[in-house]
């Protein structure tokens, strides 16, 4: 079986954090939002708050990292395939056809996946640190000029980016189970290495 060498050390340590940040973050959060109780809520109130700044350091350290390293590109979108590839996802899969992209160091994501991530950052991430920066300073919204906002407006989007982002990370669990074998996906963003059998990525 061909292997190819993709994710290097930082890029994994980078995806397991803001995995591991953004699941202790629903966890509180949902908590905070009355779902049920772990914590407390004002535990609760403190761990988000916590995993929020650090998950910021953390996405401030990566933007570094992809500029001076160029990895950018690896999410910049294309059209590319994403007929065939949507197809493959919806049908081809089940009936164990090829998937019609392979990964390499210079393409790593598929289109499908750039145009996922993309929307991701530009949309998703925008929505869930705006309001939750506007959650979190609430007290000082007269000083800011902001008192005609809605707190409840701003909670609402709040809690609907969490529960997209809750969508994205299911799917994501799921589509990670979908490699040459079922642990292959997890595997290669484990070591780097992946396998470029049938149903790769």
């Amino acid at each position: 079986m061909s292997r190819v060498y993709l994710f290097k050390p930082f890029e994994r340590f980078w995806h397991w954090s803001q995995a591991s940040l953004i699941i202790f973050m629903l966890l509180t959060g949902f908590e905070v939002h009355g779902t049920y109780t772990v914590f407390g809520f004002e535990k609760a109130v403190c761990f988000h708050t916590f995993a929020a700044w650090t998950l910021v350091g953390l996405w401030i350290f990566a933007i570094f990292w992809h500029i001076t390293t160029g990895e950018w590109r690896q999410y910049s979108p294309t059209t590319q395939k994403l007929v065939a590839i949507a197809r493959y996802y919806s049908s081809g899969i089940f009936r164990g056809e090829q998937h019609p992209f392979k990964p390499t160091p210079g393409k790593k994501h598929n289109p499908l996946q750039r145009l996922t991530y993309l929307a991701i950052l530009t949309l998703l991430s925008p929505l869930i640190w705006l309001t939750g920066g506007l959650y979190l300073f609430y007290a000082d919204w007269p000083a800011l000029g902001l008192s005609g906002l809605s707190l409840q407006w701003v909670a609402t989007g709040h809690t609907l980016g969490a529960f997209l982002m809750l969508a994205f990370l299911i799917s994501h669990l799921y589509l990670a189970t979908t490699g040459h074998k079922i642990h292959s996906q997890v595997m290669a963003m484990i070591t780097g290495w992946e396998d470029l059998g049938q149903g790769s990525h």
